[in-house]
């Protein structure tokens, strides 16, 4: 009764759910490895944002490209800031992550020779999107800055679009690269995202700690692929067991069809 299982749809089948199972162990691995990914990252920002704080000089450079293992470092830097050079970084969301505004991004003129660019954080737009915005002015004299330092934004690494023609003092991206190129002079790599001194009124409101305790939902996905790809034989032999029932039940019927059809025989004469 399992002859069935030769026939070009049984075959199919089979063949399907044996492709399925590693299918879904691979998603499910991928899920996991995502989870990990996830995890270790979590604690290297909760490395970097625990970390004393060291000056700007000492992890970056003209031109340099900031590592994975020394981004969200807190860094210090002192000098005055060239209000005159400052720009806004469009389509940024602020705290919420639902209004989209701009970072203000100020050049700091350090103490010790050279610029770095600081994010001193969002502001909302005004009326007219085209218009600088009201942006609280830089403080003046000499000041020292705390920060977290980040990576230049490149579209590559971030998927924005570099726009040309943009609105005077307006960007897309925080570059170092770019912004010497504007300035005319050496820019440290990357940037430092403000965190104190708080500024006055809160504005610009500054930037969030980036998130580093969720975990997501990925090991949860890992372990629904791998259930799903322990159902997959059960399944089958499910399905199995009942075509074979089933075949055995019309078999039977067949039978039973087949006899209450046929001619019954005379029965034998009763002995004198």
């Amino acid at each position: 009764m399992y002859r069935f299982l030769l026939s070009r749809q049984w075959v199919i089948l089979t063949l399907v759910c044996l492709g399925l199972i590693p299918t879904m162990v691979e998603l499910g691995f991928w899920q996991f490895h995502r989870h990990e990914n996830r995890v270790e990252r979590n604690q290297r920002i909760a490395d970097a944002l625990t970390a004393d704080p060291v000056p700007v000089q000492r992890l970056t450079s003209p031109g340099h490209e900031v590592p994975d293992e020394d981004r969200w470092h807190p860094v210090t830097a002192t000098g005055t800031f060239d209000g005159e050079h400052e720009v806004v970084v469009r389509r940024r969301t602020a705290a919420d992550e639902q209004t989209i505004g701009f970072y203000v991004v100020t050049p700091l003129v350090l103490k010790d020779g050279g610029t770095v660019l600081v994010n001193r954080g969002w502001v909302a737009p005004g009326a007219d999107q085209t218009a600088y915005p009201d942006v609280p002015a830089a403080p003046k004299g000499e000041v020292t800055v705390t920060g977290r330092l980040m990576p230049d934004e490149t579209t590559e690494a971030s998927g924005i679009k570099d726009l040309a023609g943009l609105p005077d003092r307006q960007v897309m991206l925080i570059n170092s690269e770019q912004r010497a190129k504007a300035l005319g002079r050496e820019v440290l790599g990357g940037y430092i995202e403000l965190t104190a001194p708080e500024p006055r009124g809160g504005k610009p409101e500054p930037v969030a700690e980036p998130d580093h305790d969720s975990i997501g939902t990925h090991m949860a996905y890992a372990v629904q692929w791998w259930l799903f790809a322990a159902g997959v034989p059960v399944g089958w032999v499910v399905l199995v067991r009942r075509e074979r029932r089933d075949r055995l039940a019309e078999a039977a019927k067949d039978r039973g069809d087949g006899q209450a059809g046929a001619p019954r025989l005379p029965e034998p004469a009763a002995a004198d």
